[in-house]
């Protein structure tokens, strides 16, 4: 019941703009509709983030990536399909997407999402989510609901209940670029 409660609340939020605080298929995390830049822009403000660093958003499948990237090199599509965990890549030149979502190259950072609720939340609202830790800008990322800052929980306009009694420990998807020509290089492992 939480789930699909959750899942109506959070489209209510997102299609308003809204923010929402969120478990994914690693951390939890800050997010909004990718395209709208006046949420965008109050996500940087909730993390007292520099509009500089760039965002990631979450996907719900390959068919959505093509949406958002130019051309997607080949190598990226085989680095999906052989991924053993969550894994976020970094394509050059996004398109159709808020300011802030790219970096100052017009490289984006995008990860299928195979988190259920995530999942669901993104094919419903048919557009990609961003996904952010949820922690200020500067401090340690929390590893599950319980250490998330409260003052991060009173800014975003709606929390989902889905998962916050989870005491595992999550940590952060592995990282890799993909260049124009195919090169890889490893972000975060």
């Amino acid at each position: 019941m939480i789930f699909k409660e959750d899942i109506t609340d959070s489209l209510l939020a997102l299609r308003k703009g809204g923010i929402i605080l969120y478990p994914t298929d690693t951390i939890w995390g800050l997010g909004c509709d990718a395209t709208n830049p006046l949420a965008v822009e109050n996500i940087f403000r909730i993390k007292s983030r520099s509009e500089s660093k760039s965002l990631i958003i979450l996907v719900d499948g390959l068919n959505m990536i093509e949406r958002y990237v130019r051309d997607v090199p080949d190598i990226a599509f085989e680095l999906v399909s052989v991924s053993k965990k969550p894994l976020t890549i970094i394509y050059p030149d996004g398109k159709n997407l808020s300011p802030g979502i790219c970096s100052e190259d017009g490289s984006v950072g995008i990860r299928i999402c195979h988190d259920e609720f995530c999942k669901e939340l993104i094919r419903q609202l048919r557009k990609p989510i961003v996904s952010t830790s949820a922690n200020l800008s500067g401090t340690a990322s929390p590893q599950n609901f319980m250490e998330i800052d409260r003052s991060l929980i009173n800014a975003v306009d709606y929390v989902v209940k889905y998962r916050q009694d989870d005491r595992q420990k999550h940590s952060p998807s592995s990282v890799i670029k993909v260049e124009k020509n195919g090169v890889l290089k490893i972000l975060r492992e």
